[in-house]
């Protein structure tokens, strides 16, 4: 049976954003004279800062963790948000999910501003039942309060019958933490390893490459 409803990150899934927030992040460390190698970056991308931050300076205190999040969220929406793209046939990703009976629901670790802008882009509005951003938990993935409370509100479908589809090691492990299975794409360039060592059930290039597989993937069986 299929799955009954289904939770979609945003970044590097839906929208191609992901190089985009690197470059914000590069900004933002340069900001307190901190350099990363972009591929150390990219490889902490579908984190919030919360949990971003910690990663590449561990020794920084909650203050600075604030201060570099708040910039890296300055520099993306004034240099690179407006360039921001969806990959081709998101909508329709989502479309035939809802003309399948299935319930959409965006979960994501954006802020809401950028939550409501991608909604904009994504011309989505009238597609999604629910949605879920950083603004809305403590803490943001790979700790599972994103899809936790994704989960409370698709009630009373249970974490069985929910499906997430990502792009980071980092959706996986935040569904799994819920018992919720997770499909994932390459569109977010994390090594296949990664994806299928965090425990996808399946992997696909990319938004496209999922909708023209729908009925025999996951989604659809």
């Amino acid at each position: 049976m299929a799955f009954r409803a289904i939770f979609f990150d945003i970044d590097g899934t839906l929208v191609d954003s992901n190089d985009s927030h690197v470059a914000a992040w590069e900004a933002a460390f340069a900001g307190v004279g901190a350099t990363f190698d972009r591929q150390v970056i990219h490889d902490q991308i579908g984190k919030g800062a919360d949990m971003l931050v910690p990663t590449l300076m561990p020794d920084s205190d909650e203050e600075t963790q604030e201060k570099l999040g708040k910039a890296q969220g300055a520099a993306f929406r004034t240099g690179f948000r407006d360039a921001i793209r969806p990959f081709p046939d998101a909508h329709a990703l989502l479309a035939r999910a809802v003309e399948g009976g299935q319930t959409v629901v965006l979960a994501s670790s954006a802020s809401r501003e950028d939550f409501d802008h991608y909604l904009d882009l994504l011309d989505a509005h009238d597609l999604v039942d629910a949605t879920t951003s950083a603004d809305d938990v403590k803490s943001t993935k790979p700790a599972p309060d994103i899809f936790a409370i994704a989960l409370e509100k698709v009630a009373p479908l249970t974490a069985g019958e929910v499906v997430v589809v990502g792009d980071t090691p980092y959706d996986i492990e935040a569904a799994k933490k819920c018992g919720i299975a997770a499909i994932s794409l390459r569109s977010g360039r994390f090594p296949d390893a990664a994806l299928l060592g965090a425990g996808a059930i399946a992997l696909y290039d990319d938004v496209a490459a999922l909708l023209g597989d729908y009925d025999a993937s996951p989604l659809g069986r």
